[in-house]
């Protein structure tokens, strides 16, 4: 089977240079430092109208933090999912806890027939749930199409046992793909010690602002650059070297 790359695609231009790089899909993310939160409308249309073959899907996420939301949350997630529907994206990507650190079964369902007929991928909220092999089952059961997870490990390959394990497990019921730190020097080792076959990965680079005038002495937040006239973007270039 053909390696499948997914890339964390935090704009609509990386989600261009994710394409031209060969991937298969991106999954579309404002938020990057938050670990991704839901993009824009005008985010996710510009990702449609700039892109014809990658498959577009897009992080349902209201805030960072954890994954027990209130009814307030749900309300805009399921609003955001109904827009992903009218956008015509390949799928969404969402996960929910209870406090107890179990899968949200009850609320996991209320999103995915929400979601219906789009593809569903549960994220790694999975990787701070209380026992992944019932999570497991419970998201099989629920007809998700894909766990995000790195094993429940700081990185894809901390967690190269675990997610071995839920690839037996899931016995094609349902793709685990790893994610969190795989890279080019690193995902043949992932893939032949898991068996996995999509991975998810950033492949991003620095671009550098063409702004002349720069005062560097007002931040406009925290950020994942040192300087305001840095952004990070997917390097096309990058993307081919996982391909």
């Amino acid at each position: 089977m053909k390696r499948i790359v997914e890339i964390c695609a935090n704009s609509a231009q990386s989600c261009v240079e994710a394409e031209a790089g060969g991937a298969t899909r991106v999954e579309l993310c404002a938020g990057i430092p938050e670990g991704g939160t839901t993009p824009s409308y005008g985010e996710i249309k510009t990702a449609k109208a700039l892109t014809s073959r990658i498959d577009i899907n897009v992080i349902i996420r209201p805030r960072g933090g954890d994954f027990l939301y209130t009814e307030a949350e749900v309300r805009s997630m399921v609003l955001d999912i109904e827009l992903c529907k009218e956008l015509k994206v390949h799928g969404v990507v969402f996960g929910c806890l209870t406090k107890e650190g179990d899968i949200d079964v009850p609320l996991m369902r209320r999103l995915i027939e929400a979601a219906k007929p789009l593809s569903v991928t549960c994220h790694r909220a999975f990787d701070v749930c209380r026992d992944p092999f019932t999570a497991l089952e419970q998201l099989i059961e629920l007809g998700c199409d894909r766990v995000l997870t790195s094993g429940q490990q700081s990185d894809a390959v901390k967690g190269i046992p675990l997610i071995a394990e839920l690839v037996k497990r899931a016995d094609g019921r349902i793709i685990i793909m790893p994610g969190c730190g795989v890279r080019e020097n690193n995902i043949g080792k992932i893939e032949a010690e898991t068996g996995a076959k999509e991975f998810h990965t950033s492949a991003r680079s620095i671009v550098y602002s063409k702004m002349e005038y720069r005062n560097e002495n007002v931040p406009m937040g925290s950020s994942i650059v040192s300087s305001e006239f840095e952004t990070a973007q997917t390097d096309r270039e990058k993307v081919k070297a996982y391909i």
